[in-house]
């Protein structure tokens, strides 16, 4: 059995996400059914839908820190800030800031802030003397982690990893690795995407014809619908905070739930269509290290995108792990209400699941008129919310383009 050292628990949550700024408002509109998706307008690219966010950043940053920063920062900024008071930390009393990590998983970053100075570039004849002094830091790969550590004046390590679409999961399970280490004494883990700012993402995805289309916005994310037709670009972010379990139950902090087990992997097989074996691979290993089997694991909440093989492929790797016992697993999909929030995906899917622990209620896949046969899972909750009884242990779902995977498993925290 473990010590109460070796365990990491989540005490904390802050997000934003298309239909909600709190866990409790985004939770509730999952479990009433209230899509974030809207219509949008994109320089170059012209009318679209993506899902997008209203916080208030300005509750965390000067207008002057707003300016020089970045969309992906204040994001990061906005949840771990969230996070903290939600998890009643005191920062320097509970922890030394230099004991703090600050680990965050983004899709890509860069493009935002390139595109609009070279937009700004062009009224000025693309006279290169006119480029913003700010281009560099706002750039480099470590900003949206770099500007929470300026925020909050914390002197521990910090990075923003890569990891596609894989890479809020990906942020989390570093920041438990980093605990675990020793390294930190608490990390804010998690992902940030800011991938509507960009017109590239949108023209990009339409010229692969994976760019979602409907007459009603609110229903164009439709995972496993016969009628999908693609991606809904969205934002968002969603921060944990992850401690040892001696030092939460020290400081009576409310514990969320425990990492139980987590594994990641690479397809090598394809830059963009999934692997089903890997990813079943995955899932196998993520569900052994938690020394759990399949019929442990309550709750499965998709990566599922609303591509047509995508959510075919990932289907075929979930029944080839749990086989016969998914008839008591519940299945569901929290894309259909957002739109895929890319580096953000993994994170807030997998906390607006956490209250399930208390309540025992499994958020549906909305959007769903005709399922299409070949995504049929015994345990698979459409359209209206399931009371599941008691929900012991969740896997999260994230896959990502170059092949990369990443399941991380929750359970039910037990004293």
């Amino acid at each position: 059995m473990k010590s109460d050292r070796e365990r990491v628990v989540i005490t904390g949550v802050g997000l934003t996400a298309p239909n909600g700024n709190s866990l409790s408002e985004f939770r509730s509109n999952l479990l009433n059914g209230v899509s974030g998706v809207v219509p949008y307008s994109v320089r170059y690219f012209g009318e679209t839908i993506a899902g997008l966010c209203n916080f208030e950043a300005t509750r965390y940053q000067k207008r002057k820190e707003l300016r020089v920063g970045t969309h992906a920062g204040s994001i990061s900024i906005y949840c771990v800030n969230e996070a903290i008071a939600d998890a009643g930390l005191q920062l320097d009393q509970d922890y030394a800031r230099n004991r703090v990590g600050v680990f965050i998983g983004i899709t890509e970053h860069g493009n935002v802030e390139t595109e609009n100075e070279i937009y700004e570039l062009s009224k000025y004849d693309y006279q290169t003397k006119y480029w913003s002094h700010y281009h560099n830091p706002r750039t480099v790969a470590n900003n949206p982690a770099g500007e929470v550590t300026l925020n909050l004046s914390l002197t521990g390590p910090h990075f923003t990893l890569g990891a596609a679409c894989a890479a809020g999961n990906l942020g989390i399970v570093t920041g438990v690795q980093q605990v675990l280490l020793g390294e930190v004494d608490v990390a804010f883990a998690g992902g940030v995407s800011e991938s509507p700012q960009t017109f590239g993402i949108f023209a990009a995805f339409a010229s692969q014809t994976a760019l979602a289309s409907h007459e009603d916005p609110a229903k164009a994310s439709r995972p496993f619908d016969m009628a999908r037709n693609g991606i809904v670009v969205s934002e968002g972010g969603a921060i944990v905070v992850l401690e040892r379990l001696d030092k939460a139950k020290a400081r009576g902090a409310k514990i969320y739930g425990e990492i139980a087990g987590w594994c990641y992997n690479s397809d090598a097989s394809d830059m963009v269509l999934p692997n089903p074996e890997r990813q079943a691979e995955c899932m196998k290993i993520a569900i052994q290290r938690a020394e759990m089997t399949p019929r442990d694991i309550d709750l499965i909440n998709t990566h599922a995108t609303g591509t047509p093989m995508g959510d075919v492929r990932e289907c075929q790797a979930i029944a080839a792990v749990f086989d016969q016992t998914c008839d008591h697993t519940f299945v569901n999909n929290t894309k259909s209400f957002i739109g895929h929030c890319m580096g953000a995906a993994g994170a807030l899917e997998l906390v607006g699941n956490l209250p399930a622990f208390d309540d025992g209620i499994v958020h549906p896949t909305i959007n769903v008129d005709e399922l299409d046969p070949r995504c049929e899972l015994p345990g698979l909750v459409l359209n209206q919310p399931r009371e599941a009884g008691k929900i012991n242990a969740i896997l999260n779902n994230s896959f990502g383009m170059m092949g990369i995977n990443c399941v991380l498993i929750v359970k039910r925290f037990e004293a």
